[in-house]
């Protein structure tokens, strides 16, 4: 079972930038594509942004709420997914988890990172 640690969240100014980063312990390739997800007090955890994993260049997907602000991106060699956040808003405000399917369907998650975006 391959672990995922969810690191650099923080506190960030509204049009501030944040990077989190996803460290595996295990090689992401033969993982699947890792997904980024969010949970807002109160609110139920969503899709943020996901990315392969296989050789190549790796296709990404976003929310619509993060599209255009949000970077994912991998690193095979470190198995490390990262997410760039750029154009912070208060509604970013969330802690923020990575997993593959395998472990969300296992209901199987890290900590995750908290991450606090101020108006």
């Amino acid at each position: 079972q391959v672990q995922f640690v969810e690191s650099g969240g923080g506190l960030a100014q509204a049009g501030g930038s944040l990077r989190l980063s996803c460290a595996a312990s295990g090689e992401i390739r033969r993982t699947g594509a890792i997904t980024w997800y969010r949970q807002a007090p109160g609110k139920q955890r969503e899709f943020v942004a996901s990315i392969t994993t296989s050789s190549g260049s790796g296709g990404t997907q976003y929310a619509d709420a993060v599209k255009g602000r949000f970077t994912v991106s991998r690193d095979n060699a470190k198995n490390i997914v990262y997410l760039q956040m750029d154009d912070l808003k208060p509604e970013d405000t969330a802690i923020y988890y990575c997993n593959p399917i395998g472990n969300v369907l296992q209901n199987i998650w890290g900590q995750g990172t908290q991450v606090t975006v101020s108006s």
